[in-house]
């Protein structure tokens, strides 16, 4: 597995009523994300659980993590840091049942 693609989890403490706001935010930086080396695929998931502390998580491959750090290191992208407190990293699938 260490070839495979690498697996950001990014989890978004958005209060309820600022989803219009937040997702303008989230398109933004992925509309540079997906332009960049690397980059893969990307699945933002909502919670169903308006009162939830992560109400948005963002699932994204990327073919490595230095495709990934470079691209996050533009400055383009640091310009856009959203207006909301993330929990990211990167993770490696161990196990797969698909």
């Amino acid at each position: 597995m260490a070839n495979d693609p690498v697996i950001l989890i990014n989890a978004f403490e958005v209060p309820a009523g600022e989803d219009d706001k937040f997702l303008a935010s989230w398109e933004s930086s992925h509309d540079f994300l997906r332009t960049q080396p690397g980059y893969l695929s990307t699945r933002l998931h909502r919670s169903l659980a308006p009162n939830a502390d992560f109400r948005y998580v963002n699932v994204a491959r990327w073919e490595s993590a230095e495709a990934f750090r470079a691209a996050t290191a533009q400055p383009e992208f640091r310009a856009q840091t959203p207006p909301y407190r993330f929990h990211a990293a990167l993770y490696e699938v161990i196990r797969e049942d698909i």
